[in-house]
């Protein structure tokens, strides 16, 4: 196992791994010529597995990441943000592929009471970054600390933001690391038709993209979240 951990720390990128930026340049590198899935089998060699967080939110084409990490480490535990605003079908499809890839899920929820208030508040609809805030990134921030590595399934043809991350980045004082950043849509289709991968039931109906009942619609993509309003992201990966 690489002995990252070794490496000091920079005052401009402090992270609970310690990588300093020249580490984590030496990292992209490394990674950059490597495919999904052999990024993610390099992972767990170079860092301890027990400090790699995993998350996913069950939405649109979340089978195909699930997929991966279920074969590469059918013990890793995969961490969903339970916000309270889920469609039935998110819920359904999370206990689906738990089941079909005998997966390992751990649900974070927010505090009762800021999660009661930003209902009385009807906060999805008069500070949606609040509502965010307070039911996606909050309890996600909880738990961060425990963890040198967090594995997410982000694709840089999703959004602006996405299209200018790298494989590794450090994000609000952990590594992000985004094995998929650079999968085109056509080679996750096409992994999802060779593996008969089943989509979101959403999916069918029109919607691309899939968040919180109250911040999501159909439409193409990410057309569909958070009509009228300029926010793209829930701010987790911010």
């Amino acid at each position: 196992m690489s002995n990252y951990s070794d490496t000091a720390t920079d005052h401009s990128q402090h992270n609970s791994a310690g990588l300093n930026t020249e580490a984590i340049h030496e990292l992209n590198q490394r990674y950059r010529s490597l495919n999904f899935e052999d990024r993610l089998h390099k992972l767990y060699e170079d860092f301890l597995p027990k400090k790699i967080m995993v998350t996913s939110s069950f939405a649109a084409t979340s089978a195909y990441f699930l997929h991966i990490i279920s074969r590469i480490r059918p013990d890793q535990i995969i961490h969903f943000i339970d916000t309270g605003f889920h469609f039935r079908e998110t819920l359904l499809y999370r206990d689906y592929l738990g089941g079909l890839f005998h997966l390992k899920i751990v649900d974070l929820k927010a505090d009762d009471y800021q999660h009661q208030y930003s209902i009385k508040e009807k906060l999805y609809e008069t500070d949606p970054d609040f509502c965010c805030t307070i039911n996606k990134v909050n309890p996600l921030e909880a738990i961060k600390s425990d963890y040198d590595i967090w594995v997410s399934s982000l694709m840089s043809w999703q959004t602006g933001h996405r299209s200018n991350l790298d494989i590794f980045d450090v994000r609000r004082g952990i590594i992000k690391f985004n094995p998929m950043i650079d999968v085109t849509r056509r080679e996750r289709d096409a992994y999802i038709r060779e593996h008969k991968l089943p989509f979101h039931p959403l999916v069918a109906e029109g919607y691309a993209s899939i968040g919180c009942v109250h911040c999501t619609a159909k439409g193409k993509e990410r057309c569909g979240r958070w009509q009228g309003k300029p926010k793209t992201e829930c701010g987790l990966h911010l």
